[in-house]
């Protein structure tokens, strides 16, 4: 029929399930085939943990008003997508590189990769005011399309991901003595049926230290990348346009199948 299942996963300390997975072929839709699917998972998801409050999910498309009146729209968050060999990205890294310390001749912020377990992480991403200095979307880090907020339950499954984070003071600062001004990681290239998927998050509204994050990421990432490569760029809308033209160069590496900017749309509702 073309039904993949819905799954949950359950977070912030039990009391939200972030749902995932329900995709449903052309043919079948319209027919209330997604809405049963749902009532199913939220009513057995409610037996097992009675404790939920909040069901979350993450979109790629736009439902339309109808459907987005049945939720809360926590926040619309920037998308780019590039594809490219493997080799592509080296010679793509280079030409952002070169042209960021071209940018930067006077000297630009320092992006300092930390891994998850690192206690100066920990003591970033449970900073009480980090969610509004960085404008995370919807005051969650969105990790894989999986919403988190940043408190000390969540720290667990983030840690289990393997990301590498790289931080940011902003003004030449050093993150070990300024708060950060820019926070971004990229998740390890997995497999898809096309190549590997490679995902790097971006978190903060300065398009100058947006644009050294990208690098950071692509430089230490790219070592890993093999054969065809699909990358996606999740930022804040107010440093998209500015990452877009900075992404624009002669390498061999191409936009995806979304030429312009698309969106990731965060929801929320009652369970």
């Amino acid at each position: 029929m073309g039904v993949a299942l819905e799954s949950g996963v359950l977070v912030d300390g039990g009391r939200t399930v972030v749902v995932e997975g329900l995709r449903v072929c052309p043919t079948e839709r319209g027919r209330g085939v997604a809405g049963t699917i749902q009532g199913f998972a939220d009513s057995y998801l409610k037996k097992l943990y009675p404790s939920i409050q909040v069901k979350r999910m993450t979109r790629g498309d736009d439902p339309g008003p109808e459907k987005l009146s049945k939720f809360k729209l926590l926040a619309r968050r920037a998308v780019l997508s590039l594809l490219g060999e493997a080799e592509d990205f080296d010679g793509f890294t280079e030409a952002l590189k070169a042209r960021l310390m071209s940018e930067n001749a006077g000297g630009g912020a320092v992006h300092l990769p930390l891994q998850t377990e690192d206690k100066q992480l920990r003591t970033i991403l449970l900073q009480p005011d980090l969610a509004q200095r960085l404008q995370l979307p919807g005051g969650s880090i969105i990790q894989d399309w999986q919403p988190l907020e940043p408190i000390e339950s969540n720290l667990a499954v983030l840690r289990r991901r393997n990301l590498t984070w790289f931080v940011a003071a902003g003004s030449g600062g050093s993150p070990d003595n300024n708060r950060p001004a820019f926070l971004s990681f990229y998740t390890p290239p997995y497999p898809v049926p096309y190549g590997f998927r490679l995902n790097i998050d971006l978190y903060g509204t300065d398009p100058s230290l947006a644009r050294g994050a990208l690098v950071a990421n692509l430089d230490r990432v790219r070592a890993q990348l093999r054969g065809k490569v699909a990358m996606h760029l999740y930022m804040h809308q107010a440093v998209a346009e500015s990452l877009k033209e900075f992404c624009q160069t002669q390498s061999s590496v191409q936009w995806g199948q979304w030429r312009s900017i698309w969106e990731q749309l965060f929801l929320e509702r009652d369970f």
